[in-house]
């Protein structure tokens, strides 16, 4: 009977299962390697998970906004700042006109939020008050919110955290950071301008950080002196309770009058795009940031992507080395190539299941505990833990599909070694082909033409608004080039190893053993550069993105001053009477003011009392006699500003991009703010270096003296000279350049001009001398005082600060805010993203060490028999980790910073970038040394049972 050799029904199922059970078994006989491979696939895929949750986390939801501001109420009802009748607000944000044609209306009076409130609602009123209390012989400010905090209608909005709630007259609550600040405990006396009271608990506003100084006090406890005044309606706020919704009409209407409203159903059913919108409105300009953010976190993620299939890929690659006996016993005794294959297949999926749940369960974890510290501990950045669950899971799928995929590779080389050498050498000798180099230079070659073909896309126009439609196709361009730069340079990885080899011999003798290793054994030496080059990719581009964010956030921050410069006004307004009326102002020696805040504080460098012309302050309110001259013997309604020639404007869009970002007239000191009544400097040297940050230059010293003016931004001069202008601030005439107003110009005086651009944008103008202020009849005057300190004070120096300047006003006056520069607290999550590219990168490092020593651990025998010593295995596998690691460390930054330097240069980011060249060298030492060291330290002095078995078979 002849022999059926048609395979059995069925029989693919059974060999699947036999792949399943063999794989198993092998990573439960193995469990150290499996955990590394898991390991080693698990914190990217964690790395990615909590970033996203992180930065989902501090998004606040349509329900956390109504919650943590309105708490059980319908609305709240506020002042809105708006310049006429035809702006809208913000749906989300109450406080925010989102949406104006820029048009001032004099005539515009704005209604009292109460009297905008609609019929049918109880009403409860929260008023914001500004008080005092005493700091040794002084006065420091702080803040008191006049409501009814635990009022169940408020519930999610205040909660009361420790303590209980007060009665009385005297007893209030009061905010965790209030307690702190001023040493406080519960029963103790606190004297404020208010009164005398006793704090019997805390309180938390779900909307604010606890660190806040606040006190809570209950209607009736404030005297009526203090919450009278002409501010009063801008200090209050109204929730309203009741069965009825306010809809958007009713939030229209009451922003036609002036009133801004959080209403609970717009929160959560917001309009569209077109019922928020006015006709005419000045079109908002935020592509800058949102190039930023996405262009950055979508080549962040799929270079972290691709690290997870080339570090799946290394690890895939030792174990099936490790199984290559086994294996080739199986087929051996009649399993098919498939079979093999499928048990190889079979190990990724088990270990790469494991692993990429593992990493979100470790993600969303981290981002849990995250979120719940930041919380506890008061701080209202992250809002609440916000999971996305689809992009969890589509992080978990592509981890996955490129874990499996990272297992065909080494499981198609095994497949194809032959059993007889399987058997007899415990691996075969690598296939020698080129067909590796090849693709891999080719993919090189298609990765720079991608990346070139995005720059050149991204500069092949000057209209911004085309740039913004092409941006996609731009950012994708250049995401498949990265992502393509990378396997190339995988493929190459090979090759190079063979090149490097060859000029070794002047290297010690454990480098050049470490080298022709890595050479002879590329099925060990590839996988471990590729891991490490793939992860070095992603904490590069990491780097190069963040860097240059952070730049852009140097040119757009607003600087009031000189960094850690507070300015203390030498003029300052009593508080109003209980009738309202305006007290005389109260003048101060600057001297006196400058010599009691150093006292207080040790941390003073220098001050300079500064001069400018006569300020605003007795420009009378509400509508003038605009027949009497802006300037009388007194009153003063002048502001000194210099003109732009229309040649100086900064070139925009009709959409209101910026034409070129990086255009000389679009920066600098004032190109884009409104001045202040100090823009204009009276001085001399000593003036220009305490304002400006740098010591003016000769040609400067000698326009000064020649009653010129020394100015902070080249934008402002034609010619070499400067237009300087008085206008009418009671005046409103419409812009010549686009929608809005601008105050009438009275008079103008041509001035010699000389640039000294300030170390930091700082709001002056210039500098003009005590003489040409005189001549200009400026009506100069000391202004102010700039006090430089040399660190950024605590909490509590710039309240003894503040107490200082108090005991001199004679008054709470103003607090002690020195210039804090940029601010971190928006940069948080990106730097969270470097973090966890760098610790990706040092964990790719150790632990492909470590699966290469136990891939060596062969050789090392080998070594030990023939007599080697301990120092030099030891120093061979630091020579090894330091040769992988290193390869890969150096091709990897080049292979993340590139990609990303042209993303930067391809958008709106281009000005602001920024390579950092200490921490990418920081980068590409520390990793080779460490895994060199982990190497060293962790290869054992002594194989005596090694040797033995060596010595036996042979």
């Amino acid at each position: 009977m002849p022999m059926d050799l048609a395979p059995a029904p069925l029989s693919r199922r059974s060999s699947h299962r036999v792949a399943l059970r063999q794989a198993r078994r092998d990573i439960a006989r193995h469990k150290g390697r499996s955990l590394l491979i898991i390991l080693l696939i698990m914190l990217p895929v964690a790395g990615m998970t909590g970033a996203a949750t992180l930065y989902q986390s501090s998004q606040r939801t349509p329900e956390e906004i109504v919650s943590y501001e309105l708490g059980n109420t319908q609305a709240r009802f506020t002042v809105l700042p708006v310049p006429s009748a035809d702006s809208l607000q913000d749906p989300l944000n109450d406080g925010v006109v989102a949406s104006s044609p820029g048009r001032f209306d004099p005539d515009f009076q704005r209604t009292d939020p109460f009297d905008a409130i609609p019929p049918g609602y109880d009403v409860l009123p929260q008023r914001l008050l500004q008080l005092t209390t005493g700091v040794g012989e002084a006065l420091v400010s702080l803040q008191g919110r006049e409501v009814d905090a635990l009022n169940p209608a408020f519930t999610g909005k205040f909660s009361l955290l420790a303590g209980r709630a007060s009665s009385g007259r005297t007893e209030v609550l009061a905010s965790p950071g209030l307690m702190t600040r001023f040493n406080l405990t519960f029963g103790q006396e606190f004297t404020t301008s208010a009164g005398t009271f006793v704090p019997v608990g805390t309180i938390r506003d779900a909307g604010v950080s606890d660190g806040n100084s606040i006190l809570y006090l209950r209607a009736g406890q404030v005297p009526a002196d203090v919450v009278q005044g002409p501010l009063t309606r801008q200090s209050v706020s109204y929730y309203l309770v009741g069965p009825d919704p306010v809809t958007w009409p009713q939030v229209r209407e009451a922003n036609s009058k002036g009133v801004g409203v959080l209403s609970r159903s717009v929160v959560l059913n917001p309009p569209s795009r077109e019922e928020r919108t006015v006709a005419g409105s000045i079109p908002r300009d935020d592509s800058t940031e949102a190039v930023a953010l996405y262009a950055s976190l979508g080549m962040i993620g799929a270079l972290a992507l691709l690290e997870v299939g080339l570090l799946a890929g290394a690890a895939f690659a030792v174990g099936a080395k490790q199984q290559v006996r086994e294996l080739a016993l199986l087929a051996s005794s009649g399993a098919e190539a498939a079979t093999i294959r499928a048990v190889v297949t079979a190990g990724g999926l088990w270990l790469g299941g494991l692993a990429v749940a593992a990493g979100a369960a470790v993600g969303l974890g981290a981002a849990a505990v995250v979120v719940h510290v930041v919380r506890a501990n008061g701080s209202a950045r992250l809002p609440g833990l916000h999971p996305d669950f689809l992009l969890t899971a589509a992080a978990m799928a592509m981890g996955l599909a490129s874990c499996a995929i990272a297992a065909m590779v080494p499981a198609r080389q095994v497949s194809r070694q032959a059993v007889l050498g399987a058997l007899k050498a415990g691996r075969a000798p690598a296939e020698k082909s080129r067909r590796a180099s090849v693709a891999g230079a080719g993919t090189v070659v298609l990765a720079a033409g991608l990346l070139a073909a995005g720059w050149v896309l991204g500069r092949s126009t000057n209209d911004p608004d085309r740039q913004a439609e092409q941006l996609p196709l731009v950012v994708t361009l250049l995401i498949l080039g990265a992502v393509l730069a990378v396997a190339g340079l995988v493929l190459l990885t090979g090759w190079l190893v063979l090149r490097l080899t060859s000029r070794i011999r002047w290297m010690p003798l454990p480098l050049r053993m470490a080298a022709r290793d890595s050479a002879r054994n590329r099925g060990r030496s590839v996988p471990a550069v590729a891991a490490v080059l793939a992860a070095a990719t992603l904490a590069s581009a990491a780097l190069v993105l963040s860097a240059s964010q952070q730049a852009g956030l140097r040119e757009s921050h607003y600087w009031g001053a000189l960094q850690n410069q507070a300015y203390l006004p030498l003029v300052v307004d009593p508080p109003a009477s209980a009738d309202g009326s305006r007290q005389p102002s109260v003048r101060v020696d600057g001297h006196e003011l400058s010599s009691a805040v150093a006292d207080a504080l040790g941390t003073v460098e220098s001050s300079q009392v500064i001069t400018a012309p006569e300020s605003l302050r007795n420009c009378p309110d509400g509508p003038s006699d605009l027949a009497v001259p802006a300037r009388t013997a007194t009153s003063n309604c002048l502001l000194y500003s210099l003109a732009k020639p229309a040649a100086n404007q900064c070139p925009r869009t009709p959409k209101g991009r910026l034409l070129d970002p990086g255009d000389w007239r679009c920066h600098g000191s004032l190109v884009n703010e409104q001045p202040s009544g100090a823009a204009i400097l009276v001085g001399g040297e000593e003036d220009i270096r305490a304002a400006l940050g740098r010591s003016a230059t000769p040609r400067a010293l000698a326009v000064l003296n020649a009653g010129g003016m020394v100015v902070t931004n080249p934008v402002y001069v034609s010619d070499g000279r400067v237009l300087l202008e008085g206008k009418d601030v009671r005046t409103h005439e419409p812009a010549a350049s686009g929608p809005g107003t601008v105050h009438a110009t009275v008079r103008s005086d041509s001035l010699a001009a000389a640039v000294l651009e300030p170390a930091v944008p700082v709001p002056y103008y210039g500098v003009v001398s005590p003489e040409t202020a005189e001549r200009l009849d400026l009506h100069a005057a000391p202004t102010g005082v700039l006090v430089q300190l040399s660190t950024y004070p605590s909490e509590a120096a710039a309240d003894a600060a503040s107490a200082a300047a108090a005991a001199v006003y004679g008054q709470p006056g103003l607090p002690f805010q020195p210039e804090a520069g940029i601010s971190q607290a928006s940069q948080w999550i990106t730097w969270s993203i470097v973090a966890a590219a760098a610790l990706i990168t040092f964990n790719a490092a150790g632990i492909t060490t470590g699966l290469s020593m136990a891939d060596a651990r062969k050789d090392h025998a080998v070594l030990a028999g023939v007599g080697a010593s301990p120092r030099l295995r030891k120093a061979l596998a630091g020579s090894q980790g330091l040769f992988t690691s290193g390869v890969g460390a150096v091709l990897g930054t080049l292979a993340g910073s590139v990609p990303a330097v042209l993303l930067v240069l391809s958008t709106d980011m281009r000005t602001a970038l920024e390579v950092p060249w200490l921490q990418l060298s920081a980068l590409v030492a520390a990793v080779p040394l460490t895994a060199a060291a982990l190497a060293w330290v962790f290869t054992r002095p002594g194989l005596a049972l090694q040797r033995r078995a060596w010595i036996q078979r042979h």
